[in-house]
């Protein structure tokens, strides 16, 4: 029997399907946010950035919707992750446009950029699994078709 928090890290018992829909999800607020960045339906503002709205939404999404499916704190994590990386992939591949391709996917594997966006995805992914997970609970209280566990 897996221990409480391995459960809350990896998640409940899941089979292949389960992870692989946990993975698309993952994959799918990378693509939405850069997507999104990229047409112009979310915009940042200007100045200096330090949390891009619309992507900390797209990555608030995932990890509730993951934390709802029962996956664990580490898929909640890479969902808002993906989420923030995807506006900062934007940024740096397709916004800058002084820098060469080489030059904007430099930008965007620096340590120091990588891992304030990992401690903002923490933060929101940790709020947001949590959420995820007391509207499954409620929806398993209320009988409306879900079993309690994990």
């Amino acid at each position: 029997m897996r221990s409480r928090f391995h459960r809350a890290l990896l998640g409940s018992h899941r089979t292949r399907t389960g992870r692989l829909i946990d993975a698309a999800v993952v994959a799918g607020a990378f693509v939405v946010t850069l997507l999104a960045y990229a047409t112009g339906v979310f915009t940042v503002s200007g100045g200096v950035v330090f949390l891009a709205r619309h992507a900390a939404l797209v990555g608030v999404a995932a990890a509730a919707v993951l934390g709802y499916r029962r996956a664990g704190l580490v898929a909640a994590w890479l969902g808002a992750y993906a989420a923030l990386l995807g506006q900062s992939a934007d940024h740096y591949l397709l916004g800058l446009s002084y820098a060469t391709p080489v030059e904007g996917l430099g930008a965007l594997l620096q340590p120091d950029g990588l891992a304030f966006l990992a401690v903002q995805a923490l933060v929101l992914g940790t709020l947001a699994w949590g959420a995820g997970r007391l509207v499954d609970r409620g929806v398993a209280a209320a009988g409306l078709g879900r079993e309690t566990g994990g």
